[in-house]
């Protein structure tokens, strides 16, 4: 039973870091145009950048691909991690809106992570 929760949880937190990260890129899915002014500021600068949004959308399109194939899955919740981080922050204290959406997200990570959590003891282990 474990298993297979797991294994939905990783195909639902796959698919939407996959999908929303190749909406960076190729605009298919209708975003909303009314984030608050804050928000638009913060979009604004990272797409200036000319790097930033695309290695963010990059990232999450890696990610995605990973828990979708099921490869390397204890590495893509780490290139994952700071996204979630950020994408929490983003909607606390710029887009309360989608608040809701970003913490399923962040209660997906901590329990896959968590299912997880013996691949990663051997990074934590003070040696």
């Amino acid at each position: 039973m474990k298993n297979k929760v797991v294994m939905i949880v990783q195909i639902l937190l796959g698919l939407i870091f996959f999908v929303f990260g190749l909406n960076g890129f190729f605009h298919f899915l209708p975003m909303s145009n009314s984030m608050p002014i804050a928000a638009s500021g913060f979009m604004g600068a990272l797409i200036s950048t000319g790097y930033m949004f695309s290695l963010i959308k990059g990232v999450e399109v890696v990610g995605g691909f990973l828990l979708l194939t099921n490869m390397w899955v204890p590495l893509s919740l780490a290139i994952l991690a700071p996204n979630v981080v950020n994408i929490v922050l983003f909607h606390t204290f710029l887009a309360p809106s989608g608040l809701p959406i970003a913490i399923a997200v962040l209660i997906f990570e901590l329990f896959l992570a968590w299912s997880y959590r013996k691949r990663y003891s051997s990074m934590l282990s003070r040696k």
